[in-house]
């Protein structure tokens, strides 16, 4: 073979230099050493680094422990054929490069070389000058292969993060964000920001403002806890091919388990907002992105890059003009020394969150596994995931600002709707009072002495015919009677004076006072009371006013006999008192209205009982109510506070 021309050494050997990567060397590959070796002194000459294989053998075991990104293989070895262990290296080794050696220049040779993988060809004899040139040639062909496949990747992480703001952006159209869907949202962001199809930050943290304000808090974290369990997470993820969606909620399922370091890391941080020197609470209120790196300490994100970043231009010229000034770096600016120890990490980006209206915090993204270098484009592609956070969570305050709105206009309404019964109820007793008073005084005194005229000629000795109309009278007049002594009583209800009453006491006695009436009508009674007995406050007078009043409307219930239960018993701070009968009880259709003034039926007398006992009763703090029982009859129920 004849010697390459000198001049070129120089050229070829930056260009070629240029073309190696990594110890990356050149293999030759040929049983011939004294083609072999002068090769190979050529090749190092212009500074390619060789390694010299006499045998098929020879090549697999340097390829084994070398990286090797070309390989001149020659076809006839000693102990294989070339061609033979052509697809072994394309198979094993499908980065590195391979040009072909033979003696023959047959066609056939050279296509079947080409179909197994070669990436060129040459027949012997031929000057070390064109060995050289091919061999650069299938490295600068290598190297645009890698080029190629490094677009190709960055084109679909580009792509994966455009689905994935795609997915953001429909979950926040289609739904008002509550505090479990917000939290679905950042924790996607934190995985696009993480996940080898996204951005690729080994971790994530995400701190934002508590409720008033003061304090800038971790809320949650994504990433491995040290640096052995890197890639876990992921390899799994792949291996069980999940979706974007699917791997957040895998996530969400595991992160109490595998992400409970960096949550624990992401709670530990807390930083006052008054503290403005901190590079978390300067880029959050500031509004502008840092990178923090050994080296050169803190550097703001130049603000030409965001210039040129059409997302950011769309937040109008106010924003750029607050960043433009928070561009001028205060020197008594620090990364806290307490911020490295809690991350265990001295080389991060930290990007804001912020609406037009209101700043809500920081993500903190850094490579603690890989140790990869971030670069401005990291923190831009980063600044887009913030935006797309900020834009959740601003949606999720307004949600919440609206359903906190929607409570207090509910709550006004019903008050509105309660003040307005209550404004009817008042004007509806007043005008009762005013006329029950005027009743009382105008009918009373007549009335009083109607009765008391019969009753006198009743006992004297009458026929008996006119005895009949007599008494007609006299039983009419006692109604009158009772209906103006309850209205009495209903006008009359004035101070309310307690005193400590033992409630079973006062409900016996009162009972007692009924006695011989229901004797009369045939009704028996029996009461519960428990031990020890309930005691209660209240006015001794309007308490046996309103039992006298149940009693009494039971046993007038029951004209044909029957038997009254009342049973005492206390709960939860309470005391409870049912009276039950065995009358016909009221229909369902007015047990409503049963308590409303002057409303009765044949079988409760005045109207007037019942609602006497719900103002006695309410103006106790206690409740009152009426509800058909069971076994027949009807079952009132007074709900009075203990002492």
């Amino acid at each position: 073979m004849v010697e390459a021309v000198s001049g070129l050494h120089q050229h070829v050997s930056i260009s070629l230099g240029q073309l190696l990567q990594n110890g990356e060397i050149v293999a030759i590959v040929d049983d011939d050493a004294a083609i072999r070796e002068p090769l190979r002194i050529y090749f190092e000459e212009h500074g390619l680094p060789v390694a010299e294989c006499a045998s098929a053998a020879d090549l697999m075991q340097v390829m084994a422990s070398r990286n090797v990104a070309l390989v001149l293989l020659d076809i006839g070895l000693p102990d294989t054929d070339g061609l033979s262990l052509l697809p072994r290296i394309v198979d094993q080794y499908p980065d590195a490069a391979v040009v072909m050696l033979t003696g023959v220049a047959d066609l056939r040779v050279v296509l079947d070389c080409m179909r197994k993988g070669a990436t060129d060809y040459l027949s012997k004899p031929v000057q070390f000058e064109e060995i050289f040139h091919v061999a650069r040639k299938a490295l600068e062909k290598r190297r645009l292969v890698f080029e190629n496949r490094k677009y190709q990747e960055e084109l679909e992480e580009a792509h994966f993060r455009i689905q994935l703001l795609h997915q953001l952006s429909v979950k926040m159209n289609t739904v008002y964000l509550s505090a479990v869907e917000l939290d679905q949202i950042l924790r996607a962001v934190l995985v696009g920001a993480t996940s080898r199809e996204g951005l690729g930050f080994n971790r994530a943290f995400l701190a934002m403002f508590d409720d008033d304000g003061r304090f800038l808090r971790g809320r949650m974290a994504i990433g491995p806890s040290s640096r052995e369990e890197a890639g876990r997470v992921w390899g799994e993820i792949e291996e069980r091919e999940l979706n974007f969606l699917q791997i957040v909620d895998n996530l969400k399922e595991t992160s109490k388990t595998q992400d409970a370091a960096v949550n624990a890391i992401a709670r530990a941080l807390v930083v006052s907002v008054e503290d403005t020197e901190n590079i978390l609470i300067n880029s959050v209120l500031g509004r502008r992105s840092f990178r923090v790196s050994p080296e050169n300490g803190w550097v703001p994100v130049p603000l030409e890059r965001r210039n040129g970043n059409a997302g950011r231009r769309n937040n109008g010229a106010m924003i750029h003009e607050r960043r433009e000034k928070a561009e001028v770096v205060a020197p008594s600016l620090a990364v806290p020394r307490d911020l490295i120890n809690i991350l265990d990490e001295d080389s991060f980006a930290v990007v804001p969150l912020y609406s037009p209206g209101r700043s809500f915090g920081v993500i903190i993204a850094d490579n603690y596994v890989t140790r990869r270098t971030i670069q401005d484009s990291h923190i831009g592609a980063l600044e887009l995931f913030a935006s797309q956070a900020s834009l959740a969570i601003e949606q999720s305050h307004l949600h919440n600002e609206r359903q906190r709105k929607i409570a207090e206009l509910e709550a006004v309404n019903q008050e509105l709707d309660r003040s307005k019964d209550l404004l009817v109820e008042a004007e509806r007793y007043s005008a009762l009072g005013h006329m029950a008073a005027q009743l009382v005084h105008i009918i009373r005194n007549p009335i009083t002495s109607i009765g008391g005229v019969s009753r006198i000629l009743s006992k004297k000795n009458v026929e008996a015919e006119w005895a009949k109309y007599l008494n007609v009278i006299i039983h009419e007049t006692e109604r009158v009677e009772s209906t103006l002594e309850d209205l009495f009583d209903f006008v009359g209800q004035g101070e309310i004076h307690k005193e400590e009453l033992s409630l079973c006491v006062v409900i016996r006695k009162t009972a007692l006072l009924l006695q011989s009436s229901m004797a009369k009508h045939g009704v028996t009674w029996e009461m519960e009371c428990p031990a020890p007995e309930p005691v209660i406050q209240g006015d001794m007078h309007q308490i046996r006013l309103a039992f006298l009043h149940l009693f009494k409307n039971a046993v007038e219930a029951m004209a044909e006999g029957g038997r009254l239960t009342i049973v005492v018993a206390g709960a939860e701070g309470q005391a409870i008192v049912s009276v039950i009968d065995t009358g016909p009880g009221i229909p369902e259709s007015y047990l409503d209205k049963a308590k409303d003034p002057f409303f009765t039926t044949k079988t409760y007398g005045t109207g007037m009982g019942l609602t006497l006992v719900e103002r006695i009763v309410s103006a106790h703090g206690g409740s009152f109510s009426l509800k058909p029982h069971p076994g027949g009859g009807l079952e009132v129920r007074v709900v009075l506070p203990l002492q």
